[in-house]
């Protein structure tokens, strides 16, 4: 079994005592491998769990490296790929269609302001569109879900310019 330590997946030092704070602060408790996961993916500019920090916490956790991508690729809010620093999401769930019209214009202004569509990364590795599913603001769509944080009521071209001037 390929592990962090070895050289083909090199994690540093400091990255390891990073990661090993988080795992004591779970007991090292491999049922809370989400709450871990969230944490270590926020430890990453590009928030995503990069294949050797995967590795190296099914290592630590005594779990198969498969439950620990299962988890990335189930969880929409966990990356196992690299995003922007400030991945945009927006919710595709049936009940924020239910207010398809503000939904699809959310849409359409964040592709046309940022000149990307729903998977791709502004130029700058700023921005990556995404969408979702469900977060829990149903009843403040049009909303957006950037780094875990909510921005609600995005009715208008002005609201969605002011956030992404916002976010520096």
């Amino acid at each position: 079994m390929l592990t962090a330590q070895s050289q083909e997946y090199p994690l540093s030092a400091e990255l390891q005592a990073k990661i090993d704070l988080v795992l004591e602060s779970h007991d090292n408790d491999p049922t809370q491998i989400v709450g871990i996961l969230l944490e270590v993916q926020e430890l990453n500019e590009r928030h995503y769990v990069p294949e050797p920090t995967a590795y190296y916490l099914a290592d630590r956790l005594g779990l198969p490296v498969t439950n620990v991508f299962d988890c990335l690729n189930f969880y929409s809010e966990l990356s196992s790929k690299p995003r922007a620093k400030y991945p945009i999401q927006v919710c595709s769930s049936p009940a924020c269609r239910v207010n398809v019209i503000d939904t699809k214009r959310l849409l359409e202004t964040l592709e046309r302001l940022l000149d990307i569509k729903i998977g791709e990364t502004t130029y700058d590795g700023r921005f990556t569109l995404e969408t979702t599913t469900c977060y829990g603001a149903c009843d403040r769509a049009p909303s957006v879900r950037i780094n875990g944080q909510i921005y609600d009521h995005l009715d208008s071209q002005e609201k969605i310019e002011a956030l992404l001037r916002s976010l520096t």
